[in-house]
């Protein structure tokens, strides 16, 4: 079974070619979080965690689901082949670690770790802006390349494997600017529409992967549905809303009215 999360389509287009290969469940963490949690594994079944690196840490939709998480093998006292694709735009620093921690008390050990450089999506950040159109061809060019040997590792049920972009100084990221980005960063707080642009083609609300959004009207026009954030930390700020917006309605802060948007297959 392959557990994964996504905002803006990295990621699923990942696990999807990983599906596609192995024949394995795709399983979508958000929709997953509304159930138990507890899943049978049938014999000789991979288990596959799939997920973007949010400030070079394991995003808190994918804790939280591990939190809640029981496995039950078939065969008793049996050890299921664990591994890992991440995507990011630069590096994940101690993700893996991070997510290893995580697994410990279900008794899950990650066997294989592979990350994938994919166009970038956060721009929320003043030094952070989406890829140029020819950088991001090269990115998925790239990753495509890579996904394909990791693909043929994760059907051979290889062992040892650790294929990631850790970055030069992994543990400041991830302990230090990762812990600051995902205790004070994390909120759909900022987010907002301009209503003169908005179209209320709902796309936002479609699109958001934890369901945080919804359309009322408002205030100051009875007549005008618009989006509204729920403000109840299911946010992932994830941008999807940001990114598929089509005529750049929604922005986080003011930083975003001057960014450009990025969201897997779009043309």
């Amino acid at each position: 079974m392959i557990f994964y999360f996504s905002g803006t389509g990295n990621t699923r287009w990942a696990a999807e070619q990983i599906a596609q290969a192995t024949g394995e469940r795709l399983l979508f963490i958000p929709d997953e979080l509304k159930g138990t949690c507890h899943y049978e594994l049938d014999d000789d079944e991979r288990i596959g965690f799939c997920f973007p690196v949010h400030g070079w840490q394991p995003p808190h939709i994918v804790r939280q689901f591990i939190g809640k998480l029981s496995i039950s093998p078939k065969r008793p006292h049996s050890q299921p082949y664990v591994y890992v694709v991440c995507t990011c735009g630069d590096s994940i620093g101690r993700t893996i670690e991070m997510l290893q921690k995580e697994l410990a008390p279900l008794a899950l050990h990650i066997d294989s770790a592979f990350s994938l450089v994919m166009p970038e999506s956060y721009v929320c950040l003043p030094f952070m802006y989406t890829d140029t159109p020819e950088r991001e061809h090269q990115k998925i060019a790239q990753a495509q390349k890579e996904l394909g040997q990791y693909v043929e590792m994760i059907q051979n049920r290889v062992k040892g494997e650790t294929h990631t972009h850790r970055g030069l100084t992994p543990w400041t990221f991830s302990h230090v600017i990762g812990a600051y980005f995902n205790s004070r960063m994390i909120t759909d707080r900022k987010f907002f529409v301009d209503a003169d642009k908005c179209i209320h083609c709902g796309k936002c609300m479609q699109v958001c992967p934890t369901g945080d959004l919804d359309f009322r009207t408002d205030e100051t026009d009875s007549d005008s549905p618009l989006p509204h954030w729920r403000h109840d930390d299911s946010c992932t700020c994830c941008l999807a809303c940001y990114h598929h917006c089509p005529v750049h309605a929604i922005n986080y802060g003011q930083i975003t009215r001057r960014r450009g948007q990025y969201y897997f297959g779009h043309k």
